[in-house]
């Protein structure tokens, strides 16, 4: 809800008049305003205020005819965007923004709002359109965020990380440059134009820009480096459909144990990797080869064959990524590598689509906005989804799945008509509050039919382990997006470190939606392995 109601006012103040782009509702509703001939009518009224505005106009809803402040319920508000949402479609707009304000009246809280509408319809996504997706991940303080901030924007970090604010989402992470969750930033490229960049990555619009010019996308979900949050950055590199993933080692500290952490997570997950040396101005030219050769061994010792991109150029890079990890040498604040990073998004391949399967999406997050409901945010796994699907959402905590519906779908804050395999977005939905959902759940075809899974079958490679995993050991399992305790029943009765084996895994809690062949990652204090789904069992 917007604090500030300068839009508001300055729309009341210029008024509703003929010819003009600002329209006053008190409400719309489907019976009425959806009715035969009313629709028509009330379609071609706001095609005339968005021609009269130069392809912009102004809809404020929750005020009389005379301008009044009326006020209506928070559920009146939802359903009246979304019939101005279908009147748009049938002018060829669209709703790009919606403001939203509190208002005290006779019959309690109520809301007001003023909505933008613009000329053309939603963002359409082509099929054929390339939507990268890279997973971030590094020790804290390495350069991580500030390298892909720097990316993004195209400008260079003032050497204190000020280009890492632009991915920051919470206040206390600003405070301290650490990132405690999962950041998203996005950029682009236009076909012969070059990178398309924000200039304010702070303003919802400009991301929403970078969407609608470039015609191959760029997202970045960038991981948490600190080690109290490990499970935060194991979501972000199980829990996304990536598509590569992109390891942060600092030329003045070089790598980590929690750098080998994370390599190893990237690597176990089968994601193709590369590895960034950030802070290459901050240290001598013998420092940054040290550094490269200790990457070097890093890969060699786990079986990966390093491709060094200051050697063999950037094109043997972009032909050889998955089979080797290249590894760059860069600087926020020089912008050394930078055009190397650019030539290599720009060029690498969207990784084999399940576009073609059915929809299918975990989510990562929730929210809810005022006028719109619940949003379900997360990256679609397979398939496409549309405004106005209908949807199951689940399992609930006993097993079941709810009815929902698609109200409206945003990518990086642009609305799109909508999105498939491999896009991040956020998914406004109809029939379920947002206390409702929780990270882990799924997002389904509603005639999916699907079974909640509380055991499964595993094979499982056990990476680090003080003495022997036994029966009833006890991890938090990542899968997708859901981290949940689980039971362990090795098969043979046991499991030692280094060992290749099946077990049986029981979530402890509730059920899950699973497939067999999904891979994931357990961990229990320092113990931690890599797992791929056999076998299901629905009872």
């Amino acid at each position: 809800m917007s604090a500030d109601r300068a839009p508001l006012r300055r729309a009341l103040e210029r008024g509703e008049e003929e010819g003009g782009p600002i329209e006053f509702k008190t409400r719309l509703t489907r019976d009425t305003h959806l009715a035969d001939g009313r629709m028509e009518s009330l379609a071609a009224q706001l095609r005339h205020r968005v021609l009269s505005g130069d392809g912009e106009a102004t809809y404020v809803v929750g005020v009389d005819d005379d301008g009044a402040i009326a006020g209506i319920s928070p559920e009146a508000f939802s359903e009246s965007m979304d019939v101005l949402s279908l009147l748009a479609e049938e002018a060829d707009a669209h709703i790009e923004d919606v403001e939203t304000w509190g208002i005290q009246g006779d019959a309690g809280e109520g809301l007001v709002g003023v909505a933008t509408l613009r000329e053309g319809a939603m963002l359409e996504q082509d099929e054929d359109d390339e939507h990268v997706v890279v997973g971030t991940a590094g020790h804290v303080d390495h350069g991580k965020s500030t390298l892909v901030g720097t990316l993004v924007t195209g400008e260079r970090d003032d050497g204190q990380g000020g280009t890492r604010s632009f991915l920051d989402v919470q206040p206390h992470e600003v405070e301290r440059g650490l990132s405690a969750d999962l950041s998203y930033a996005v950029y682009g490229f236009e076909d012969d134009e070059g990178a398309v960049r924000m200039d304010n990555p702070d303003r919802k619009s400009d991301r929403a820009r970078v969407v609608q010019e470039a015609d191959r996308l760029v997202s970045f979900v960038d991981t948490v480096g600190h080690e109290p949050w490990l499970r935060t950055t194991i979501r972000g590199i199980v829990g996304q459909k990536l598509d590569y993933g992109l390891l942060a080692v600092a030329a003045d500290d070089g790598p980590t144990k929690t750098t080998r952490e994370h390599l190893g997570i990237l690597l176990a997950t089968e994601l193709p990797t590369m590895v960034a040396i950030t802070k290459v101005d901050a240290v001598s030219d013998e420092r940054v080869e040290a550094v490269e050769d200790e990457v070097e061994a890093m890969l060699r010792e786990v079986g990966e064959t390093p491709l060094p991109v200051a050697r063999h150029g950037v094109d043997a890079a972009i032909e050889e990524i998955g089979q080797t990890v290249p590894i760059l040498r860069t600087s926020a604040v020089s912008g050394a590598g930078l055009d190397e990073l650019d030539t290599l998004f720009e060029a690498l391949p969207k990784r084999e689509s399940d576009a073609d399967a059915p929809f299918r999406m975990y989510v990562d997050r929730s929210y809810s906005v005022t006028g719109v409901g619940a949003v379900a945010s997360g990256t679609v796994n397979a398939g496409t989804v549309e405004a106005g699907d209908e949807l199951l959402l689940g399992p609930m905590a006993d097993g079941s799945f709810r009815e929902v519906e698609v109200r409206s779908i945003e990518m990086h804050y642009h609305r799109v008509d909508q999105a498939s395999a491999g896009q991040i977005v956020g998914i406004a939905l109809k029939g379920v509050e947002e206390s409702e959902i929780e990270r882990g759940m799924a997002l389904l075809p509603r005639d999916a039919d699907p079974e909640p899974v509380r055991e499964f079958e595993a094979e499982v490679v056990v990476l680090n382990h003080p003495t022997k995993i036994g029966e009833g050991y006890e991890p938090v399992v990542h899968l997708e997006t859901l981290s949940e305790a689980a039971i362990f029943s090795p098969e043979g009765g046991r499991l030692l470190p280094g060992d290749n084996g099946r077990t049986t895994i029981r979530f402890k809690f509730r059920p899950y939606l699973i497939e067999e062949g999904q891979r994931f990652v357990f961990r229990e204090g320092q113990s931690k392995g890599v797992g791929t789904v056999r076998s299901i069992d629905p009872n």
